[in-house]
């Protein structure tokens, strides 16, 4: 389900595609680019930013929407530039699922033909019965090796000369990613069936593979992903798994965070429980690699 903000964003980007179309002829078609030039990538986070200019090395250029650690992702408004970009971009690189429709929207006002890379598409991931598909692929390390692969052949159709370049380049980054998947196998055989909580499904894909039980009432993950009040009897209830300490961890969305969320916070830790920080968005100064790496050792480190 989109939230109130999602929708917001929607009705935002839609307004700007109507605003600038004019820019339309400012630009390339989007799929070719000049001979011997770098492949334009245009990404909807520098999460997917970073692993394409990774991939990419020097033969790409890369522009991010959102890649300030400090924005909510839900609630970007998107301006002239950003559907310039994708006028020009020969590869584009979009969450999906419901994360950033924005990014179709614009895609359409711009006429772009750039390849367009869906990561929950590609991911595989379906909703379980009964619930809303977890859309923040990312946190899932075996996603984001497919991506990998699907983001070096756009490239190489984009810019055959360099072909070996980046398929060498993703087997190079795929190979860590397996490396980061044994550390949480690891905490996996360490820490299966304990008990943690959360403020949001964020990183409920990397909770997932170490075994971990979320035990965070559903109506509260979800009323502050929503952007909607946590009800009392909910908001009492969450509270209680601090006091009780009947969780090892909260890990905790420092991008999106509101009174609610920052009482939860403090409850943790009053009540001694450690909070593991996550974000939607590379911290600065940080590549995909060592933000994964460091949040599963913040993890391990707080579950032991």
């Amino acid at each position: 389900m989109i939230s109130a903000q999602r929708a917001r964003v929607l009705g935002t980007a839609a307004a700007v595609a109507v605003s600038v179309a004019g820019l339309g002829a400012c630009g390339s078609s989007g799929a070719a680019e000049p001979d011997g030039g770098p492949v334009a990538v245009v990404a909807s986070t520098n999460v997917y930013g970073e692993i394409a200019r990774r991939i990419g090395g020097g033969e790409v250029t890369v522009t991010s929407f959102i890649s300030d650690p400090a924005q909510d992702p839900h609630s970007f408004e998107a301006g002239a530039r950003n559907r310039l970009a994708l006028t020009e971009a020969a590869v584009v690189i979009q969450n999906g699922g419901g994360y950033d429709d924005f990014m179709g929207t614009l895609l359409k006002g711009a006429g772009s033909k750039a390849q367009v890379l869906d990561a929950v598409e590609i991911s595989g991931k379906t909703a379980p019965a009964g619930e809303e598909l977890n859309e923040h692929v990312w946190y899932d390390l075996a996603s984001v090796a497919r991506l990998a692969d699907r983001i070096s052949a756009a490239l190489a159709e984009a810019a055959p000369e360099h072909a070996a370049a980046f398929s060498a380049n993703a087997a190079s980054f795929k190979a860590r990613l397996t490396a980061l998947e044994g550390k949480v196998a690891a905490l996996k055989a360490a820490h299966a069936g304990e008990a943690v909580a959360i403020t949001e499904p964020v990183p409920g894909h990397l909770l997932e593979a170490a075994g971990l039980e979320n035990e965070t009432p559903e109506e509260f993950s979800e009323a502050i992903e929503e952007g909607d009040d946590v009800p009392p009897r909910v908001l009492r209830d969450t509270l209680a798994l601090f006091s009780g300490k009947k969780v090892k961890a909260l890990v905790y969305n420092a991008q999106t965070s509101g009174p609610q969320t920052e009482q939860v916070k403090r409850a943790a830790e009053d009540g001694g429980v450690p909070v593991v920080p996550v974000t939607e968005t590379l911290p600065a100064g940080q590549d995909y690699l060592t933000w994964m790496d460091g949040t599963i050792t913040a993890l391990q480190k707080a579950l032991s």
